[in-house]
């Protein structure tokens, strides 16, 4: 028998606080035109959970689709680049300095992956790290499914964030 799962009750933020949201509730890209250009930095992470075998894999380069970690990193830095073009209301950017970071974890056991993103301009850059992460952490899974399909992207998140008019953020 099929369960019926209660909707969650969530509150909603009134329109004024939510700066994507238009007087009369549209979707609406923000005006930045007339905020200082700053520096601004972002950093996101997020996790990779796999067996122990399948990291180690990865870890001796013998993957049948090749350099895991090397194709993650580089389409993490390629997805933070097109952030404007895969999240609709996202402003595009020229991006100063984008770095992708994946260290394999014994613990977890897995890949910590972790994405800096910098840029001198009016608006911050956090969509930018978390599509970074995300997309290394896909790139990941994409790499070793055929070894191991049980392999879970987890914990996505915003780690630090500097710069702008809302000052320092760290989780």
């Amino acid at each position: 028998m099929a369960r019926k799962l209660a909707r969650p009750v969530t509150k909603v933020a009134s329109t004024s606080a939510l700066t994507h949201i238009g007087a009369s509730g549209e979707a609406r890209m923000v005006d930045v035109s007339e905020k200082p250009a700053t520096e601004r930095t972002a950093v996101a992470e997020g996790r990779v959970i796999m067996s122990k075998g399948t990291l180690e894999l990865i870890r001796s380069g013998n993957a049948k689709k090749g350099d895991v970690l090397g194709t993650a990193r580089i389409a993490g830095i390629m997805a933070a680049k097109r952030t404007s073009e895969l999240i609709p209301l996202c402003h595009p950017l020229a991006l100063s300095k984008v770095t992708v970071d994946i260290e394999p974890d014994a613990m977890l056991p897995g890949c910590l992956v972790r994405a800096t993103v910098k840029v001198t301009g009016p608006t911050g850059v956090e969509m930018e790290a978390l599509t970074a992460v995300s997309v290394a952490c896909l790139t990941i899974y994409d790499m070793i499914k055929a070894v191991e399909r049980g392999v879970r992207i987890e914990g996505i998140h915003l780690v630090e964030k500097m710069g702008g008019k809302s000052g320092h953020y760290r989780a």
